[in-house]
């Protein structure tokens, strides 16, 4: 992915992928032959700390017709004045300066004072603190003790899966209970995605916090929300939440705007700034107002997204770690792999070198994540509600670092991308146990509703997984998990634009099973992995299964594929439904 951290080290990479997109970008239009103008130039997205920033010390002045900011790092590239002018035409907002971000003042609190519900919540109702990571993956769990301890205190679903190892689709997932072949959000920006997509299609209308505040319950969301929204931009809250402290771009940790509640809110570099510690200092402030209601909270936070800044504090921690040394780390390609993955080269030494400093950022950032989790418990403890609350912790997409020779990234269908943390604390929830059952990301939202005795909204394609969670036995399961991606990312404004060496898939769809995988890719290349012989997936067996298993998998893939209910789901994803069992 191309971020502050990896631009000097990809700067060639980078130039391929301009190369072989500014044909592309000049049909998109004026607007987005500047944006590639300066990406080409060396500016990034998030690098205004360093002065080459995209938006502040590349676009703005071109667009204001001013000269490079004092700190740029950067020459400003050479851009026809016809084609600023037709880019103002066609958007005059694009890089002008916005209106001043109001400062809080003792005035103005942090937290607007919770409104009182429209109807009063069912009496009892628990309480659900919602943790969201970016780009989390298994392997960091190791360095968060307070998720350990959650784990020994509650259930692990070791088969939980997302609908795509993209931030935005799978959050739009979880928001509404839907496939992304029903949100229609398929990528981070453009016609198929972002939260202008998300939010044209009607989506905000139904979720699980507009069914939550329904049922009479205080909402807050803290954090990241949909790749898209820009406080900036004067985007509006969402309907359902009852509290509103969302950024825009906060990737790097600092120099960020929050729409706090409609006033905009900016931070800066001082270590009071991380995001991540300001996102949970809020959220125990909303958690200890007196109320009498109960309350939902989602914290999604933008750690341990690349360039993974960890807090100040931690930045020396862990001096010495690598990233896993996995059997399929930097493992030479099967014969059969499809053409995407094949083209990839052995990690060099230097690779190997910067996946170790990127791992040990991500070790070192999820540390903050972890002590807020830490402060949420004690805070939910101290207002006397710690056995009526549920602690779900969780993350949109895994990341793979040098598995499959590929540098750090996502949006593969394997288990590195698509297989994350479901960890969940709370009322009538047993102590250490593992589910072994396939659950989605689109679980989530009649998970949530079910648990505040709330109405789900009536399309989505997911389950609850309130008798999973409270250690009932499943006689009957869905038996796959479905996974859809549109690629190839091209799009020069997505700030999960991979490098050419991250692995960047063409479209595809996808099963998981408890024991397989199951690709099929646009181009028309198959992949089958039997995971009880081959756990890592690097062996493509496709071409040995007989005419009937292929068959077989190809019918529940495009059943489920063209499913738009959870009845119609689950059927799509049942045992035995397409093999005459």
């Amino acid at each position: 992915m191309i971020h502050t951290k990896w631009a000097p080290i990809m700067v060639c990479s980078i130039f391929v992928i301009l190369a072989s997109n500014m044909s592309g970008a000049q049909n998109q239009g004026p607007c987005a032959q500047i944006i590639a103008a300066c990406r080409d130039a060396g500016f990034v997205q998030g690098g205004a700390r360093s002065g080459n920033g995209l938006q502040v010390d590349c676009v703005r002045p071109i667009m204001q017709g001013t000269a490079a900011t004092h700190k740029a790092s950067k020459p400003l590239p050479e851009v026809d004045a016809q084609l600023v002018a037709a880019c103002k035409a066609k958007n005059p907002s694009f890089g002008q300066p916005q209106e001043s971000p109001s400062q809080p003042t003792e005035e103005q609190p942090l937290l607007a004072p919770p409104p009182p519900p429209a109807h009063p919540a069912a009496p009892g109702s628990p309480n659900i603190v919602f943790i969201l990571t970016d780009d989390l993956s298994m392997n960091l769990l190791q360095f968060m003790p307070h998720v350990l301890q959650m784990q020994k205190d509650g259930v692990t679903f070791a088969n939980y899966f997302v609908t795509d190892s993209l931030c935005c689709p799978s959050r739009s997932s979880i928001f509404t209970g839907r496939y992304p072949h029903d949100t229609g959000v398929f990528k981070n920006v453009g016609k198929e995605g972002g939260y202008l997509v998300f939010r044209a299609r009607g989506n905000e209308q139904s979720t699980f916090a507009t069914a939550l505040s329904a049922a009479g319950y205080r909402t807050a969301f803290l954090g990241k929300y949909l790749n898209g929204y820009e406080p900036e931009q004067h985007h509006p809250i969402a309907p359902g939440w009852n509290t509103w402290v969302v950024a825009g771009n906060g990737y790097l940790g600092f120099h960020y705007v929050f729409n706090q509640d409609g006033q905009l809110v900016p931070h800066g570099f001082k270590p009071q700034d991380y995001l991540t510690d300001v996102v949970a200092d809020l959220a125990v402030r909303f958690i200890k107002q007196k109320s009498g209601v109960p309350f939902f909270i989602e914290i999604a936070t933008f750690a341990p997204h690349a360039p993974y800044t960890p807090a100040p504090r931690d930045a020396n921690a862990f001096p010495d770690l690598r990233a896993p040394r996995t059997p399929a780390y930097n493992a030479p390609h099967d014969a059969s792999a499809p053409h995407w993955l094949a083209e990839h080269v052995a990690l060099t030494q230097a690779d190997m070198d910067l996946i170790d400093k990127a791992f040990r950022k991500r070790a070192q950032s999820v540390l903050a994540v972890d002590k807020m989790i830490g402060e949420l418990q004690a805070a939910v403890a101290a207002i006397g509600q710690a056995k009526n609350t549920y602690f779900i912790f969780s993350s949109d997409n895994g990341y793979h670092m040098g598995e499959y020779r590929l540098m750090p990234g996502k949006m593969t269908a394997y288990d590195t991308d698509i297989r994350v943390p479901l960890i969940v604390t709370g009322p009538g929830v047993p102590s250490g146990r593992t589910v072994e059952e396939i659950v989605e990301n689109v679980d989530l939202c009649p998970t949530f509703t079910e648990l505040a005795s709330a109405a789900a909204p009536a399309n989505v394609d997911g389950v609850s997984l309130v008798p999973l969670l409270h250690g009932q036995g499943a006689k009957e399961w869905r038996s796959v998990a479905l996974v859809e991606h549109h690629g190839p990312v091209r799009e020069l404004r997505d700030p999960d634009l991979p490098s050419v060496r991250s692995g960047n898939p063409t479209t595809y769809e996808a099963i998981r099973s408890r024991t397989a995988l199951y690709v099929e890719y646009a181009d028309g290349e198959k992949e089958y992995h039997d995971l009880t012989t081959d756990p890592d997936e690097l062996r493509n067996t496709f071409s040995s299964l007989s005419n009937e298993q292929k068959s077989s998998l190809h019918k529940m893939l495009a059943a489920t594929t063209n499913c738009h209910d959870a009845k119609s789901c689950w059927t799509a994803q049942s045992a035995g439904a397409h093999t005459g069992k």
